[in-house]
Parts: structure tokens; sequence; C-alpha cells
């Protein structure tokens, strides 16, 4: 078990990392995936940092800073979400800021999260929701072998259009 991979890293949020949430957090363009609807203050994202400390069994998610090893750059944030210790599962999610998408990031952040979970957490699986029209990330869990195991139609509202959400699956063998 390990969150370190070739290229990058995964790390525990640190204070230090306010400006990189601050931009993450209020960039519409993941409003959708994140269900965010309005944007956050440096305060309240400063008091979200200051409990980023608890135990994944406490809060029930696990918020990592996905790392580039070389030059120590934030480049994005993988999380597990919806934390269940007694059916061994949680949600996963991922967000790559666009200056850094296309370089592999995704994926090996992906791999490692994945390792972690199956075998430092002792997870049974893991899921995914993702919109339809979300091309990199289906591609991404399909090449990681999560299978599609659902469909919720018009599950997402966005821009004055419903999106269908696909649930995806990964059962540790």
């Amino acid at each position: 078990m390990s969150l370190f991979g070739k290229k990058l890293n995964l790390r525990a949020i640190e204070p230090e990392d306010l400006n990189f949430l601050h931009t993450i957090e209020n960039n519409e363009l993941f409003w959708e995936v994140s269900h965010t609807q309005a944007p956050f203050s440096r305060y309240v994202l400063k008091q979200y940092l200051e409990n980023a400390h608890l135990d994944i069994y406490e809060t029930k998610q696990l918020r990592l800073v996905i790392e580039e090893t070389s030059k120590k750059e934030q480049v994005g944030m993988i999380d597990l979400f919806d934390f269940n210790p007694q059916h061994k599962r949680a949600g996963i999610g991922i967000l790559i800021h666009p200056f850094y998408q296309n370089k592999g990031y995704a994926s090996e952040a992906l791999s490692l999260l994945i390792n972690y979970s199956f075998s430092y957490l002792n997870l049974h699986q893991l899921y995914a929701n993702i919109t339809s029209d979300n091309e990199k990330s289906l591609a991404l869990f399909k090449k990681h072998n999560f299978a599609e195991v659902g469909l919720k139609k018009d599950w997402i509202l966005s821009n004055r259009k419903f999106k269908d959400e696909i649930l995806f699956q990964l059962i540790k063998e």
C-alpha cells in the first residue's frame, strides 16, 4: 500500500493548500460534478482545512491532494466519500485542474487510490457516478475495470438541461 507513484503522490490536505482549494472549489466548470451551487469563501475553506485531519471513520470521507512529485505542484484532488466500513464500500471522485489534464495524472491517482482502498482500508468495492457526457471520466474508470452497473435518467440538472448519470462499480476480486 503506497500513495506514492511514478509521477505523483496523494497526500493529506495542508493549510498551505488554501489557495489551490479556493481555486478548485470556485471554478464553475467543476460545480456540476461537485454539486456546488455557490462559491466558497476563504474563511469557510480555512475552517474546512482545520478539520481535514479528522479520521475517515469519523467523517466518512477522505480528500487527498494529487501532487506532481518533481515540482511539488498540486494538480488535482481525489476523494473517497460515503465511506461505509460496515458494507466495506466508498464512492470515489477525481478532479484534475484543466492545466494538468491529459498528462496521465488522473489514471495514476486513481490507480493509487484503488490500491490504497482495497489494501489499507480493506474495502470490498468502490463506485463512481459519472454523467453520460463526461467522456474523459467514462474512459478513465473503464480503463481501471470499473463496470457500468446502472443508469440514472435525468439525474443531474446542468445549464437548464437534464443529464443521465451512470453508476460504475469496482469490486475487489
